[in-house]
């Protein structure tokens, strides 16, 4: 019984969602609503994560079909330690949503349908069905197509045709690519399908696994924004409102790269001749066109847009290495991401309701009124960049250590510099916006303090999150034990 616990992430979201549905006018019981549902997430989430640390990886066979026969949802530290820092991004858009968002857009449902994304998200995370991977995603998905499009903004409608069409494409190579999966390997669960991969040892159809191993690349990378198709990336998630870009930002295109990491450690391990290699090429190039986006605006929204690219490309570089310590690196920088970009989005949203635009070249000296917000923008900015102590020290130096002990010195130093390159590329705008002397119309009757709360919360967590690495290194190195070891994950669903 106590395995039917790991459904607890996706329940509560789906069930919070449906009584959001019945509410669609009472906007202030609605925000109470959603906000205790996003509470309780995140406390089923953290008890999930105690739980499997402690009792090792939860399976659950729904309808007690036994793997691999039926749909099996699976709980390790991986996908939990991801579901729990969703459910902390969740909360503090919530709370943020509440003064930004407006009543319009609330009165369409609008958090309804962030709970139905979240059940999207989470669900991607816990299952251990390659099709119902699927369904998650289109779950997601269509969900994220609602909040791109709500309020019915000219740029939003905009965007969200070139969305929609991308991810229909994408999807459809999915389908493709589990049916070709499926008619080399007759099974869909993601652990029985690693045994029988493995179980090929190197036959005629171990060629046809590598352009299957394309085929998953194209469809996750399009999903995380990899190099080169993440040209639809920074056009669509500058048109929707800041709420909405910061759970887009800090969760979407993660749930992209967590896709690529579970697929590739657990299916695709042994294709170091081209896939893996590929798969770092394309990360490393993906860096550099985030660092020469970034470089390239005075757009606070546009240049952290290009920082995800770059965040991803670190990740996925330290992927393809396929060792304990890059995977560690990788795990520990891929928590940090989503908290500190999500963080740096709500404080954007904060510096767009006071000056009324995200370019710096249309207001300046924001230091001389609202200071406690400078100071914010200046620590995500060192959290960022990598600055120890703060949480993207550990995971980068993890990861560049990594790319030097596999030989793959050039990517290790384009990593390095990768971090210079962030910090430039925000600091020239901190120094822009916010000091110097005053300039353009600031609106000092917003509820400030009310939306600082979700900002200094994430900080908080972003801080504490570096300073106590050390007391994180047993969770992550509990979630990378089946990253490397595919075995732990396959004995977990099969019981053995």
């Amino acid at each position: 019984m106590t395995n039917n616990l790991v459904l607890m992430p996706i329940l509560i979201p789906f069930f919070g969602a449906i009584l959001l549905m019945i509410l669609p006018k009472r906007i202030y019981l609605q925000r109470t609503v959603a906000l205790i549902f996003s509470i309780l997430l995140f406390l089923a989430s953290l008890f999930l994560v105690f739980y499997v640390h402690k009792n090792g990886i939860m399976t659950l066979n729904i309808g007690n079909w036994e793997a691999p026969f039926g749909i099996t949802m699976v709980g390790d530290m991986l996908a939990l330690l991801l579901v729990t820092t969703s459910s902390i991004v969740l909360n503090c858009v919530v709370i943020f949503s509440f003064y930004t968002i407006g009543k319009p857009r609330e009165k369409f449902l609008y958090y309804a349908v962030i709970l139905f994304m979240m059940v999207g998200v989470n669900g991607s995370f816990l299952t251990g069905d390659i099709f119902n991977l699927f369904v998650f995603f289109e779950v997601m998905l269509m969900s994220s197509y609602v909040l791109l499009v709500i309020g019915g903004t000219k740029i939003q409608l905009k965007a969200t045709i070139k969305y929609l069409l991308i991810n229909v494409v994408g999807s459809a190579f999915f389908v493709v690519a589990i049916a070709l999966l499926y008619s080399m390997i007759g099974t869909l669960n993601m652990a029985d399908i690693s045994q029988k991969i493995a179980a090929l040892d190197g036959s005629g159809n171990y060629g046809m696994i590598s352009v299957v191993a394309v085929m998953f690349l194209f469809v996750f990378g399009l999903k995380a924004g990899l190099f080169p198709l993440y040209f639809w990336l920074p056009g669509s998630y500058f048109a929707p409102p800041i709420p909405i870009l910061a759970l887009f930002g800090g969760l979407l295109t993660k749930v992209g790269v967590y896709a690529i990491m579970r697929t590739y450690s657990l299916f695709f391990y042994q294709l170091s001749d081209f896939v893996l290699p590929l798969l770092g090429i394309l990360a490393i190039i993906t860096i550099i066109l985030g660092v020469i986006g970034a470089m390239s605006y005075y757009d606070l929204k546009t240049i952290v847009i290009y920082n995800i690219l770059i965040a991803i490309g670190v990740i996925l570089f330290s992927v393809s290495l396929m060792s304990r310590e890059a995977m560690t690196g990788a795990v520990f920088y891929l928590i940090h991401d989503m908290i500190i970009k999500a963080a740096l989005f709500l404080i954007i949203g904060i510096v767009m309701a006071i000056t009324g635009y995200s370019s710096v070249k249309k207001f300046s000296g924001l230091m001389t009124v609202k200071p406690t917000l400078a100071w914010a923008f200046f620590i995500a900015i060192l959290g960022l960049a990598g600055i120890p102590p703060l949480s993207g020290f550990f995971g980068k130096l993890l990861i560049v250590e990594g790319s030097f002990s596999a030989g793959m010195i050039v990517g290790g130093v384009i990593v390095l510099l990768s971090s210079l390159f962030v910090l430039m590329s925000l600091i020239k705008v901190f120094t822009r916006g916010f000091w110097g002397g005053k300039q353009g119309t600031f609106n000092l009757k917003i509820p400030y303090r009310k939306m600082m709360l979700p900002v200094v919360i994430l900080l908080s967590i972003s801080i504490l999150y570096g300073v106590c690495s050390e007391l994180m290194l047993p969770y992550i190195s509990q979630a990378v034990d089946s990253l490397i070891d595919p075995s732990v994950y396959i004995n977990a669903v099969f019981k053995e």
